[in-house]
């Protein structure tokens, strides 16, 4: 009690369909109150640190997101992440044909609670380019204005230099630059600034090395595509591979699993 860190469950979804290693045709208040005997004592296991996935679809994911807000409070809820479980469309639907389930995720104390980042894509890197044989290796160039006005952010309002034309150019008033002027400078003396592959641009970008980014990784986003986590064809083959004897009706892929355990856990 109170020392799991991660918990990912991943409960009959009631469809009413019949699966020979479960029952998932519960009457609906039956059901949860299964759910809550199971998510309570769930709460106890964990750590303060701690944190629950529970994989669900919409049949009754909105009635256990309720039901989950009781027992951790409402505070605590971090995200109902989608799953695209399904790479392409059921044409036999007779609505609309369903793509994805949902992962609601729960903290047993949201505020000590942090996921980790999820590690670099190939990607993602190839977006830093070395154009200018810059010693500091690769970058990428970022906005050098925000969406802020000249009223609300009067010290984001001033002039900057082109230094390969000598123009001197002031920011919208609807849109300032991102930075004042002592981090212009800056920016100026330690050569970050990028004025287009002329160098006549008439804003600057910044330039962002991958050397110096602040974490290693990146943040997990809400919407888990099946190319990154998996689908439930990738699942039903390693569940073949695994038990072809008697296999699971509905088992999810181990990329999705390693996914919730990389961001819960160490």
């Amino acid at each position: 009690s109170g020392k799991v860190k991660c918990v990912f469950i991943d409960p009959p979804y009631n469809t009413g369909s019949a699966f020979k290693h479960y029952d998932d045709g519960l009457e609906h208040s039956i059901w949860l109150g299964l759910m809550r005997d199971r998510i309570e004592m769930l709460h106890r296991l964990l750590s303060d640190d701690g944190s629950l996935w529970i994989t669900i679809d919409d049949n009754e994911a909105h009635y256990l997101k309720v039901l989950c807000d009781e027992v951790f409070g409402r505070a605590n809820f971090i995200s109902n992440a989608i799953w695209q479980k399904k790479y392409a469309p059921a044409n036999d639907a007779l609505w609309l044909s369903d793509s994805h389930d949902h992962i609601l995720v729960y903290a047993k104390l949201k505020d000590s609670w942090r996921p980790n980042k999820l590690a670099r894509t190939a990607e993602q890197d190839q977006l830093y380019k070395n154009t200018d044989n810059d010693p500091r290796g690769p970058w990428m160039s970022d906005n050098y204005t925000c969406a802020k006005t000249a009223d609300e952010r009067p010290n984001l309002f001033y002039p900057v230099v082109n230094p390969n034309t000598g123009e001197e150019i002031w920011p919208k008033r609807t849109r300032v630059w991102a930075f004042d002027q002592n981090t212009h400078q800056r920016h100026v003396h330690e050569n970050m600034l990028y004025w287009g592959k002329d160098g006549c641009n008439s804003t600057p970008r910044l330039k962002k090395f991958l050397s110096m980014l602040r974490t290693p990784g990146r943040v997990a986003t809400t919407i888990w595509l099946h190319d990154e986590v998996g689908h439930n064809q990738d699942a039903n083959r390693e569940q073949q591979a695994l038990n072809a004897a008697d296999p699971f009706k509905t088992p999810k892929p181990e990329r999705l699993l390693e996914r919730i355990v990389s961001l819960s856990s160490s």
